[in-house]
């Protein structure tokens, strides 16, 4: 059977890709992956295409059982994979045989890793996507987060098994101190220049209240010229909302579609990996670029993927 078995779910497991498009008119999110580059990079590991869905694994990974051989590969948090209590690197092709066991030693820095598995998962595709919107109970396995002996398919791999590993330089660190840069508006008009110049001038910290919906920050009070509420409006992943507590809040995969608080500014896309990896606790500085600017980084990020496919270098079991 080409399945992998739950013996323990961690603390939360989803099956997540690149995202489910063109519904949020109809109030269905886009949900994905929160970290692009490790999930695309997992992919180019096992030879699947960089959108495949993949396993997100939040904080506390699982114990995963082998019903077949295949090949595997873990990226994003530093979160000390075993194969049958035995360590193995991440960041690289790791075979599997049927039986053997995945788990994790515990998280050293980071927040989510990535599981890819060669040829992909094999859960149904719902509305152009394999995502699992936890709110609305679509996608990915049933709906929801994995659960305790959860049998997930998969399927069977082609081509040839190649095995590659990803150089020092392709592996991003999760410092404690971190600069997104952030292009701003729609509604900067609403905020004073007192406010504006404390959003990029003061440093905030993560809060304990983040998750995949996104990010509550503490710090230096962004003031309004009046008042916070504004007439709902669609809403992107990175999308900062300062609500009438003067505290952002970055919005990010499992955002609701529309919101009625106003945005001083929207994360770089190409940024947005780096944030997807904090932790509560982790301060953060904000850099205004351009909307070209910004443009230019997720380019220069989409190249940067294409030379991490181009420099894998091939290695043995």
């Amino acid at each position: 059977m080409n399945a992998v078995k739950v013996i323990s779910p961690g603390a939360l497991t989803t099956v997540q890709d690149a995202g489910r498009f063109g519904f949020l008119q109809s109030g269905i999110s886009v949900s994905g992956v929160m970290d692009s580059y490790s999930h695309r990079a997992a992919n180019l590991l096992v030879d699947n295409p960089q959108e495949e869905a993949v396993l997100e694994v939040t904080l506390m990974g699982p114990v995963l059982e082998f019903q077949c051989s295949t090949r595997i590969a873990v990226t994003g948090a530093m979160m000390q994979p075993k194969l049958n209590d035995q360590p193995v690197p991440m960041w690289r092709t790791i075979p599997v045989k049927e039986g053997d066991r995945l788990s994790f030693a515990g998280i050293q820095g980071g927040c989510r890793a990535y599981i890819a598995f060669a040829g992909g998962l094999d859960v149904p595709v719902i509305m152009g996507s394999k995502s699992t919107n936890l709110k609305a109970q679509v996608g990915g396995f049933e709906g929801r987060m994995l659960k305790r002996d959860d049998m997930v398919p998969l399927k069977a791999p082609s081509g040839e098994a190649r095995l590659w590993a990803a150089g020092e330089e392709w592996i991003p660190n999760f410092p404690a101190q971190i600069t997104l840069r952030a292009v701003l508006g729609p509604q900067e008009d609403l905020f004073t220049e007192a406010g504006i110049a404390s959003f990029f001038s003061a440093e905030y910290v993560v809060t304990p209240a983040n998750d995949r919906m996104g990010y509550r920050l503490e710090g230096e009070e962004i003031t309004h010229k009046a008042g916070a509420d504004i007439v709902s409006d669609g809403i992107v992943m990175g999308a900062v909302q300062v609500p009438s507590s003067g505290q952002p809040i970055i919005l990010m995969a499992d955002r609701q579609t529309t919101g009625g608080y106003t945005k001083i500014a929207t994360v770089a896309t190409a940024d947005l990996p780096l944030l997807a990896q904090a932790q509560a606790g982790t301060k953060i500085h904000f850099q205004r670029v351009s909307v070209e600017e910004a443009q230019q980084l997720l380019r220069m990020f989409y190249e940067k993927l294409q030379a991490f496919a181009r420099a894998r270098r091939p290695v043995n079991a």
